[in-house]
This record gives C-alpha cells, structure tokens and sequence, in this order.
C-alpha cells in the first residue's frame, strides 16, 4: 500500500456552522431588563401630555395641540411590543435568518416613546415635541461635524483625540473673526483655520515625529484650553465689543418643506451650518466608499504597507486628510458662537469633543452610523433640558447624568466587540 492509496476523509464544511451573532438579541435584552426594572421600582401614573404645536405661522392648515397619553395603558401596551421584537431577535438568531434593521430601529424608538412617557406623567407641564427634536438636532450638529472629523482621521491610521481642542480653538477663531468682519461665512472659515492648525500639530507630531497619537491629541486638548482662556482674559474680556460679538447665522426657513407640521420647523427652519450638515454627512459617506478619494484613505488606514507598494505616499495621504478632519471639526466648534451662543467663553465646548469621539466609536467608523449615534447623545442631552423645564418628579441628578450614562452604555453595553482600522493609531514607517 503506498501514501496515495490512503484515503484521507474530506473534511466535513458543510456541517461546520458559523458562530451565532448575539450581539443584537443581548443588547435588547439588557435594554429591555433595564427599563423595565425602571419601570417596576418606580411606577408613574396619570396622563404624559404631548404638545405638538411648533408656536408658528403654518400656511398649510392643520390644527395641532395637545395629546394627553395615559402612562399607565401606554407604557404596558409598549413593553409587549418591546418584548415581542426581543423574542423574534432571539428567534431569528437562533434560527439562523435575518432579524432585520428594522427590530432594532423600531425598538429604539419605542423605548425612548416608553422613557419620555413615563418621565412626563403626572408633570406639571407639557412635552414640547418641536422643540424636544429641534434643540436634540441642535445639540447634535458639532457631534456630527467633530465624528467626521474622528472618522476621517483614523480611517488614515491617525487617532484623533484632539476633537475636543479643534472644538474650541475653531470656536475662538470663528468668534474673533466673525466679529472683526461682521461676517458669520469669514467666522466659519476662520473656524475652519482653527481646526486646521490643531489637526497640523497633531499630524506632525504624530506622523512625522512619531508621537504616541493619544498622548499628543491628550496634551493638545488641554494646551488648547489653556491658550483660549488666557486669550479670552487678555484680550476678548478688556476688547468684547469689538472682538467678541460675532455675527451669527439666522434661521432660514426652506419654503414649504418648512411648513410641514412637527417636521418642518425641526428639520427646515435651521441656520446655515444645519443645512451644511445635511450635505456634508452624505457627500463623506458617499466619498468614503464610492471614490478613488475613499479608496486610498481606507487603504492607507488598513493596509499602509500594500497601499505604499503600489504607489501611494501613505504619510502624504495621512497628513492632508489629518488636516481636512480638522477643518470639518472646526465647523463644528464654528457651531458654538455662531449659532449657539452669541459670544465666546471659557471651556464653552464642556467636553463634547470627547462625547464626538465616543460617536465614531459607536458608528463603528461609519458617517451615516456616527451621524445616528451623534443624534442620540444630542436627544439625550436635551432630555435632562426638557424636563427640567417641565418640573417633572424625576430627581434632577438623574437627568444630569443622563446623557452620559447614554453614552458609557452605548459604547461599552450595546456596541459589543468591535475593531477600528487595522493601522489606526499605527505610524508607518516606509522602508
């Protein structure tokens, strides 16, 4: 008998079955357990009143007012609706299909309709649904600029920590210039500039010096703060009329589409850098996957040493797209004094630069994701507002700690193990 004529058994690939993926089923499990032991050690009772009215001319005739909903039928007719779309994640894993986008979404929204309710029952006040959603697009749009910029850095291999610092010196410029020009268009350029110059140090630090990139955006962020308050004492305070009065972006109401009821005045009667938003989110998006652009910016930030083979200058690309992330984050802070608020003050960003980062990682790296995800910390800031306003009996500590408690559970409970760029935070060395 020789070696060829030992048969060695084919091995079995078809009985091998692939891992089941119980992400999804586990994080509506642990979300509906959560809310329903909310639910359960504090009961609310009586009617949580919806007021639908945006305070506004609406040339298209439609009569809005209140909506009384009774906590108690609602809330219950809700969590079986929850508990179903629960089951059928579990179901459809186990039996190996396909759940859906949908059951997710659905359940989301349902528990977020579930939380309002219970949190607006009995209240003194009323929900303003307009302007529940218009202040949460609000809180969200330098989230959603600063998460392009962290999604386009480390797609290029960089770690981009210093969003938080991009923020406020984009902020700083755009209120100085702003106010020299009169001009809020100068103001968001000059924004964009302040970005720039913190996304160049961060870039040259981090490619051309090889500086551990979370170090260098760490020490960026307080540097920067440092700088803008001892700018702010010495020369915005003594000079406020001249260099910190910035001329701000006004609404601008989309006729007709600003007219819809609820929606129109949420997503149609926003200033200008809203309406950035809408075309930046999807021309990234688009860009990212669909073009030679986006090509060499995932290859450089998976594989930089195949992208080097074929041509391309990996720390050229990494350093012109580190800058760009900085110019888009700089929007974002450009969102602060010339939308927001009216002039600059100290440390006005709070830390959002870091909630913009926790918004790349929840969006697993992606635009449309991250611009979700920004959405949703948005909402939940502006819930704590919200109802502050209402004097619902919910203790203020809980709607302090809301946002951030959102925050920790979407990126350490509900996204599960995910892996960034392979080359992110990687320096390439040619050679």
């Amino acid at each position: 008998m020789t070696v060829t004529d030992i048969q060695t058994p084919a091995p079995a690939t078809a009985d091998i079955k692939p891992p089941l993926k119980l992400k999804v089923p586990v994080s509506l499990t642990v979300a509906f357990a959560l809310l329903g032991l909310l639910l359960l050690l504090a009961p609310r009772h009586g009617d949580a009143i919806f007021n639908l009215d945006p305070n506004s001319s609406q040339k298209i005739p439609v009569v809005l007012g209140d909506l009384p909903v009774p906590a108690d039928v609602t809330i219950a007719l809700c969590m079986v609706v929850l508990a179903l779309l629960t089951a059928w994640t579990w179901f459809a894993t186990a039996t190996r299909r396909k759940a859906g986008a949908w059951a997710p979404v659905i359940f989301g929204a349902l528990a977020v309709f579930v939380f309002v309710t219970w949190a607006a029952a009995g209240a003194s006040g009323k929900v303003p649904v307009v302007g529940l959603l218009s202040g949460a697009l609000s809180l969200a749009v330098p989230l959603v600029f600063g998460a392009l910029g962290g999604i386009i850095g480390e797609r290029v291999g960089v770690v981009n920590v210093a969003i938080e610092a991009q923020f406020l010196l984009g902020a700083f410029m755009a209120a100085i210039t702003s106010s020299i020009t009169h001009n809020p268009y100068v103001g968001l350029i000059g924004a964009m500039i302040g970005g720039m110059l913190v996304a160049f140090v961060l870039a040259a630090f981090a490619i051309k010096y090889l500086v551990e990139q979370v170090i260098i955006g760490v020490v960026l962020n307080g540097l920067v703060l440092g700088l803008t308050s001892f700018l702010y004492q010495i020369v915005l305070v003594p000079n406020a009329p001249a260099l910190n009065t910035p001329a701000q972006f006004g609404n601008l109401k989309i006729p007709l589409l600003g007219d819809i009821p609820v929606i129109g005045p949420v997503l149609f009667n926003q200033p200008f850098i809203v309406y950035l938003m809408y075309i930046v989110v999807p021309l990234v998006a688009f860009s990212l996957y669909r073009t030679r652009w986006g090509l060499r910016v995932r290859a450089v930030g998976e594989y930089p040493r195949a992208a080097d083979t074929v041509g391309i200058n990996v720390n050229r690309v990494r350093f012109t797209n580190v800058v760009l992330a900085g110019a888009i984050a700089g929007v974002g802070g450009a969102y602060f004094t010339l939308a927001s608020v009216p002039l600059f003050t100290q440390n006005m960003t709070n830390g959002l630069g870091f909630i913009a980062l926790a918004a790349v990682i929840f969006g697993r790296w992606d635009p449309m994701r991250a611009t979700f995800a920004a959405l949703l910390f948005g909402f939940a800031q502006n819930l704590q507002n919200t109802f502050s306003a209402l004097q619902s009996p919910v203790p203020k500590e809980f709607l302090l700690m809301l946002p951030y408690v959102v925050t920790l559970i979407a990126v350490a409970g509900f996204v599960g193990r995910i892996k960034g760029p392979a080359a992110s935070g990687k320096p390439y060395i040619k050679g």
